[in-house]
């Protein structure tokens, strides 16, 4: 670039457009935000990989694109003016948001505490299973792995001992799994279907426990129970009771004992009165003069002469099933009068039983709360939480679930706690971290807390709210009480609550005090002090903090913006880059078009543009004001227009060069045109689950089943469904009902997946290879078939015929399946040509130059500086990826470099706490005779993952170790 690109945006008068009182941070709230890299191989089992307001401104220097912005006036957001409507970024308006969760200073010691909690919980301690879960869970969110989160979650509902809380929980899981729907969608508490999960049954969660060792039949699939038949005593013959069910062949029986209410009379047998009841005993066999008569007024109790009926016939059979269901209400009135907790209990069950929707809820809950029925305000309770967030845009169901005294009636009727706020809470700060029903739903929150992490989460919280909402004063006090409960993260907040306050240099002296404080600070912390930093302070602390936590996505904004504040928009490109190789996220994908744009690289912006839409259909541009496809369609005469028959080229030419953001692109074009292609949604999912971003993925998914036109493509794309959630079993029934249907491709393609899903024989193994062998004969297309050789090749290798293997990996090859390089490379190992194998990953390393899949599967075969080199390239390209670090620290290891070897690891898991990397830090540390530390990551590990068995083992005899010291 040159001097005249700022003299042109001077001329356009961009600055007073660029005034940081104008902007905000880049910031990802409401976007698809989602991490991994595209993977160079293959996938050894599948063609699917495994299922794993901002305000912002640009500059064009086009004049006629000029035009067309300045022209349009999109929802009033743009005024034909004398200079562009966004400017440029300005690198001292970006600010990091700050993570509104638990984060723990060192994440090990915190998992480690958290297994110790559940190991003593489970031997009978005091503290109870399912907060250990929910505790877990909120732990589990500064990990960011969705896997993590569910089985917390699902662990917590198997632990939740009573209905109110299982209701809670399930409702939860529901609504985490609501991406899964298919079209039309069920009523929210109709009955769970053959793949509904058992802990996300509605029955279950009212009417019925689970254990949490063998999970019984789902109420909704289980046959009817025989009706009972009342005890032999208890038949009799009473015409006023034959609307309740009792029969006409009954015996007669001899009442003794008459309620007077009005005018009517209602015959009784005294002693099954008296045994509704203590106080009924007592009235009716005790000192009181009532039991010496016959004949009791009942007028001015409060029950009607058919609710006496129905109290005399339940005294007598137990069962309330046959009364109206408008007797019901009565009976429970009764029951609360006089104590009954059998005929309360049978009331409560049927009342709430008969919820089944929001209109029902609505109509009962003032009566459950009334009287306390625990059951039946579950059940209406159940209802509004299975309908959000809709639900919370009912001004009568907010007001029950918001408001102080709605949580006091809900307490009472034993229907308040933290779980419930716990999930309310998270949901709306999902929607609109600013509202006032978020506040309020905090507000319930922190008075159901009671145990010092959910205080903390709760003050912490309500920080980030009020800073949203820039009520910075109130931000402040709430973030130090959350200090004051131990969050040592809520600095953070303390320091940037200052900082909008106006005290840059108070909020600077607290960042830098918390660096000075630990020996091992860790990101966030030079991040922050980064904020408030001035000149040439900056710089440093976002490289620090860049080398302690890469996934953190500020520093690279910073510094990109920076670069191109010096005209420098290249390398701002580059630097920008660096990030998206390995997370993809909507805001960096923006910038990224931001700087396509002011190189007037249309095509490259229009790419960035659409990987966004891809990701969040409904992200808005450029200060919240302009959707992508209006940008798109402005750009549209600065581009080369292309017909799908362009497009299928040009995902064939993406396909092969393994630019998977370019493939995602051309997909999401083609979409725009045949927007019902469900062919193009499949292959948008697997797209989107090779770049990791399994929740658009999974929405393409069900895209594709819903606008799918023929029965054997529905029942494949449901068939994945089926998978990716984990019914395997299902799946693979879907896919053998789609191929009797019409035999296809993608049917035979998920029938082996489903079944090479596992340890197979060399038998199995092989008819696997038979399925794709079929699925290659039906109709498809290059880049599906290139996957099915690849399989097939992958299969081969496993069962030793490496010839065999090498003829599939060449035919893939052969039709452009560029990964199918990996697998020869492979090949060429095992028949121990190692230099060949070197050789073949380095053809796949030139056409996927920034890759670290790549270069992380070529060390394998390189030797001494080869492999260290490739491995540090891999960590440069991607520094999630833990096998570099794994392999590094065991050569220092094997070197007797111990601490350098412990060090390795320590830097990864300090911003990556996996499960391999702690495991393999554990077994140094055991080597090392640290046994203290040994047992620390062996708890951390099990956290992650309560069934390692490598782990267990080696915390096993840890334990052994410690227990003579103790």
């Amino acid at each position: 670039m040159t001097n005249n690109f700022l003299t042109t945006i001077r001329s356009l008068k961009l600055i007073e457009g660029c005034k940081a009182a104008q902007f905000y941070a880049f910031s990802s709230v409401g976007a698809a935000s989602t991490s991994g890299s595209g993977d160079a191989g293959g996938s050894t089992s599948g063609g699917r990989p495994p299922p794993p307001p901002p305000q912002k401104s640009f500059s064009l220097r086009s004049a006629s694109l000029y035009n067309q912005l300045a022209a349009s006036s999109i929802s009033g957001a743009f005024a034909a003016e004398p200079h562009l409507p966004c400017g440029l970024p300005v690198a001292e308006a970006l600010e990091p948001a700050l993570d509104a969760c638990l984060r723990p200073v060192d994440h090990v010691s915190a998992l480690a505490a958290s297994f110790r909690r559940v190991s003593a919980a489970t031997t009978g301690g005091d503290d109870d299973l399912c907060d250990v879960y929910l505790e877990q869970h909120a732990l589990f969110h500064s990990i960011g792995d969705a896997r993590l989160l569910r089985r917390a979650l699902r662990a917590a509902r198997v632990h939740a001992d009573d209905p109110h809380r299982r209701v809670v929980l399930a409702a939860w899981l529901r609504y985490e799994r609501r991406e899964d729907e298919l079209e039309p969608t069920p009523p929210p508490l109709a009955p769970c279907t053959a793949t509904t999960p058992l802990l996300e049954c509605p029955l279950a969660a009212v009417f019925a426990g689970v254990s949490s060792s063998v999970y019984p039949v789902c109420p909704c699939r289980r046959p009817p129970s025989p009706p009972d038949t009342p005890p032999p005593h208890r038949l009799r013959r009473n015409t006023s009771d034959a609307a309740y069910g009792v029969g006409e062949e009954e015996e007669t029986e001899t009442n003794d004992l008459w309620f007077i209410i009005g005018e009517e009379e209602v015959a009784c047998e005294r002693s099954c009165i008296a045994a509704l009841s203590k106080p009924l005993n007592t009235l009716l066999y005790g000192g009181f003069a009532e039991a010496q008569r016959d004949r009791i007024d009942f007028t001015r109790d409060g029950i009607t002469p058919r609710g006496m009926r129905a109290i005399a016939a339940y005294s007598r059979h137990g069962q309330v099933d046959d009364f109206p269901p408008d007797t019901i209400p009565e009976l429970l009135a009764f029951s609360n009068k006089f104590c009954c907790e059998g005929l309360k209990a049978a009331c409560d069950d049927k009342l709430g039983a008969m919820v089944r929707g929001v209109d029902d809820a609505l109509s009962l809950i003032d009566l459950g709360l009334e009287e306390a029925a625990h059951l039946l305000v579950a059940a209406c309770l159940q209802a509004f939480l299975r309908e959000l967030p809709k639900s919370l845009t009912n001004p009568d169901i907010a007001r029950l679930l918001c408001s102080p005294e709605g949580r006091e009636c809900l307490d009472i009727a034993g229907n308040a706690s933290f779980a419930l706020y716990y999930f309310l809470s998270s949901v709306a700060m999902e929607q609109d971290m600013r509202s006032n029903t978020t506040v309020m739903l905090l507000e319930r929150l922190y008075e159901c807390a009671e145990l010092p992490w959910q205080k903390q989460l709760t003050l912490h919280q309500l920080g980030c709210v009020m800073l949203e909402r820039g009520e910075f004063e109130d931000a402040q006090g709430w973030f130090e009480d959350a200090i004051a409960e131990g969050h040592v993260y809520s600095l953070a907040g303390v320091a940037r609550a200052k900082y909008k306050r106006g005290h840059k240099y108070s909020a600077y002296k607290l960042m830098n005090s918390v660096v000075g404080e630990y020996d091992e600070p860790a990101g966030w912390m030079y991040q922050e002090r980064s904020l408030y930093c001035v000149g040439k302070e900056k710089m440093p602390d976002l490289q620090t903090a860049t080398e302690l936590d890469p996934t953190l996505t500020y520093p690279y904004k910073y510094r990109a913006v920076a670069l191109l504040e010096e005209d420098n928009v290249e390398s701002a490109i580059a630097e920008i880059s660096k990030v998206l190789g390995f997370k993809m996220v909507t805001h960096c994908l923006e910038l990224r078009a931001w700087f396509y744009l002011a190189l007037e690289e249309y095509e490259s912006a229009v790419q960035d543009v659409r990987a966004i839409l891809t990701l969040d259909p409904t992200y808005m541009m450029f200060h919240g004001k302009m959707h992508g496809e209006q940008l798109i369609e402005l750009l549209r005469g600065q581009m080369q227009q292309w017909d799908m028959a362009d497009c299928w080229m040009q995902l064939y030419d993406r396909w092969s060069a393994v630019d998977d953001i370019g493939s995602l692109a051309v997909v999401q074009q083609m979409l725009t045109r045949e927007p019902g292609n469900s062919s193009l949604r499949f292959r948008q999912s697997l797209l989107l689950l090779r770049l990791n971003c399994q929740k658009a993925a999974m929405r393409s998914l069900r895209f594709a089943r819903n606008c799918s036109l023929h029965e054997h493509e529905r029942l494949v794309y449901e068939g994945w469904i089926l998978y990716d959630s984990g019914h395997r079993d299902e799946a693979l029934a879907k896919a053998e009902q789609s191929i009797r249907l019409q035999r296809s491709f993608e049917a035979f393609f998920l029938k082996a997946y489903a079944l090479g899903d596992s340890s197979l024989d060399k038998e199995s193994a092989l008819s696997v290879v038979q399925l794709l062998e079929h699925a290659n004969s039906c109709a498809s297309d290059n880049l599906r078939k290139g996957q099915a050789y690849n399989n097939m090749g992958s299969i081969y290798v496993d069962c030793d015929m490496l010839d065999e293997a090498a003829e599939c990996y060449g035919i893939a090859l052969n039709i452009k399946h560029t990964r199918a390089h990996q697998g020869l490379a492979r090949v060429h190992y095992l028949k121990n040509r190692k230099a060949v194998a070197f050789e073949e990953m380095t053809e796949l390393v030139k056409i996927a130059t920034n890759s670290a899949s790549a270069y992380e599967k070529r060390s394998e075969y390189g030797d001494g500086d080869n492999a260290k080199t490739d491995l540090n390239t891999a960590t440069l390209l991607d520094p999630t990826r833990t096998y570099p670090y794994r392999y590094r620290a065991a050569v220092l290891m094997d070197e007797n470099k111990e601490e350098e070897a412990i060090g390795e690891l320590s830097q990864a898991i300090a911003f990556k706490p996996d499960l391999q990397l702690i495991h393999l830090r554990a077994a140094f540390f055991d080597s090392m005779g640290d046994n203290a530390s040994t047992l620390r990551d062996c708890e951390a590990a099990l956290c992650l993952d309560p069934a390692h068995g490598d782990t267990l083992e080696l915390y096993s005899k840890a334990s052994m170790k410690a227990e003579p010291q103790s």
